[in-house]
């Protein structure tokens, strides 16, 4: 693995991180209770519940399931919402994405479909060619898209919480034998159209790609808005490269489905304060193993279920993290359109940024 530069050198002399503004805020609710403790108090029981940051370390299953609730949309846009976080692309969001084309550059988010079985890609794509017909030729696809190899997006029916869905949907209600009757894909029928940021995360680390398993935390995403002069604003699609493709191209494939680089689940309060939309990277949006013991996937449970997120898996962010380093800029019109397939827990497609 080659080394790379940092986007300045200055990256040494940072801000405090998230963890050391949460213990100094600690050191200075202990010192206030000792000198205005009736005060305090009285502010706390007036003051609405939000969900608070924790330091890495103290995340645990108990946490997580407390975010469950604390960082819950259900109810916010009506009770009968199947939108979720694409409510806040609003046409005013869109607007402002489109007005970020200015070089006509457009790339590709979606790594070539695998065709051949590999250890990250169990369920390869199945391309039959059907033959011609007179002046025509054709063929057929066949592919389960969810896992860990092939580029596709995440429906708000695909995960569930203790037999819930997003906005209180009961699982048993939804996901029926022949496809889901609310949550599906085709919510998202129309295209996802806003801002997209890229967090190049490894480049952020001097590093072609980071290590299998690596924690990416929501430090880390501020350090990159502060390298780049970028801030993460409701409506977002926010995509974070570790380097999985850069990483496999060097060293074949490897079980991504039970180590890889990924957001850790103390970034899922920070995700809901920004008003991220959408979240995709070039694994799962996990950290695998998750280091939270009983819980597999906390950021697929508290974006999908209790934010009502929908993700993009296995992007390829090579080719966007090479043009976005060329032309100086992170930011771009994101657009990107699934298959409407009614009743699907997902469906494949091919994003695109256009600078």
């Amino acid at each position: 693995m080659i080394a790379r530069p940092a986007l300045r050198p200055a990256l040494g002399s940072r801000t405090p991180t998230s963890a050391n503004r949460v213990t100094s805020h600690a050191a200075g609710i202990s010192l206030a209770c000792v000198t205005h403790f009736p005060l305090l108090l009285l502010l706390l029981l007036l003051s609405p519940r939000h969900a608070t940051a924790q330091a890495p370390e103290a995340v645990n299953a108990e946490v997580v399931q407390r975010w469950m609730e604390e960082l819950s949309n259900a109810g916010r846009w009506g009770s009968e919402d199947q939108l979720g976080t694409l409510n806040l692309i609003t046409p005013e969001v869109k607007a402002a994405a489109a007005a970020l084309v200015r070089d006509g550059i457009s790339v590709s988010l979606s790594h070539d479909y695998i065709k051949e079985q590999a250890e990250d890609a169990t369920s390869p794509l199945s391309h039959e060619m059907l033959g011609s017909q007179g002046a025509f030729t054709s063929d057929r696809y066949e592919i389960a898209y969810h896992g860990f190899a092939h580029s596709h997006m995440d429906a708000l029916c695909h995960n569930s919480y203790q037999g819930e869905l997003y906005n209180n949907f009961r699982r048993e209600d939804v996901v029926q034998p022949g496809g889901c009757t609310a949550l599906d894909i085709t919510v998202a029928k129309q295209g996802i159209v806003s801002r997209g940021i890229l967090m190049d995360i490894a480049r952020l680390k001097g590093v072609d790609y980071l290590e299998p398993g690596a924690p990416i935390y929501a430090s880390d995403l501020e350090a990159w808005e502060r390298e780049t002069g970028i801030r993460v604003r409701s409506g977002d699609v926010l995509l974070v490269r570790s380097g999985r493709w850069a990483r496999r191209a060097e060293q074949g494939p490897w079980a991504t489905g039970r180590l890889a680089a990924g957001l850790h689940a103390s970034v899922a309060p920070w995700l809901h304060e920004r008003g991220v939309a959408m979240l995709g990277s070039d694994y799962t949006n996990d950290q695998l193993p998750s280091g939270i013991e009983g819980v597999g996937m906390p950021i697929h449970l508290l974006t999908l279920v209790a934010m009502g997120m929908p993700l993009f898996d296995n992007l390829d962010l090579e080719e966007l993290a090479r043009t976005a380093a060329e032309l100086g800029r992170y930011e771009f019109m994101f657009v990107a359109a699934p298959l409407a397939v009614p009743g699907g827990t997902g469906a494949p497609l091919n994003p695109i940024a256009i600078f």
